[in-house]
């Protein structure tokens, strides 16, 4: 049986107390002292409580998750973009499609945030994962070429969501 040290007792899952945290003191919009204890309060309070939810937080790579974060939100405003042009043009320039990416892994947290990722960036949602099949179906708003949108996503998203995970996969394992 693993010892709870008495940090891992005040604070359980410690990102969750950051983000409450910082979330208090942004909606406070100030730095009082009775602002900052009440956000120590619920940092510690809020994550207690949901404990039992949060079953396990697994251990990220922060560098990686940060430099993703930029990319997706640099995708995000250049596909703004893209899809303001295709709807304001002609509609006989838009080509939607249905495809299937191939998953490298069935780790649930990768999967689901690729899909997440894939749905916030504008011109494309994720329709559903299948886990059974390994694959997420894609709806495009207009494509030439699904097999180089397949390869930019497995390689924009799903390749540092791995490495951010540091998920094994080999050669057709899944993990």
């Amino acid at each position: 049986m693993q010892k709870v040290t008495l940090l891992d007792r005040w604070f359980p899952h410690p990102f969750v107390s950051c983000l409450v945290f910082l979330s208090w003191l942004m909606l406070a919009h100030s730095l009082d002292a009775s602002d900052l204890l009440i956000a120590l309060l619920l940092g510690i309070v809020i994550p207690r409580l949901v404990r039992p939810f949060i079953a396990r937080t697994p251990h990220i790579h922060w560098i990686p998750a940060i430099k993703l974060i930029f990319v997706v939100l640099w995708d995000i405003v250049i596909s703004n973009f893209r899809v303001a042009k295709m709807v304001l043009g002609p509609m006989d320039k838009l080509h939607p499609q249905w495809y299937r990416i191939p998953l490298e892994t069935k780790h649930e947290q990768v999967n689901t945030l690729l899909a997440m990722i894939i749905t916030t960036t504008p011109g494309t949602v994720s329709a559903g994962i299948d886990q059974e099949r390994g694959d997420i179906l894609i709806h495009a708003l207009s494509t030439e070429d699904t097999e180089l949108d397949m390869q930019e996503i497995k390689q924009r998203y799903e390749q540092p969501l791995i490495e951010i995970f540091d998920v094994k996969v080999a050669g057709g394992n899944r993990k």
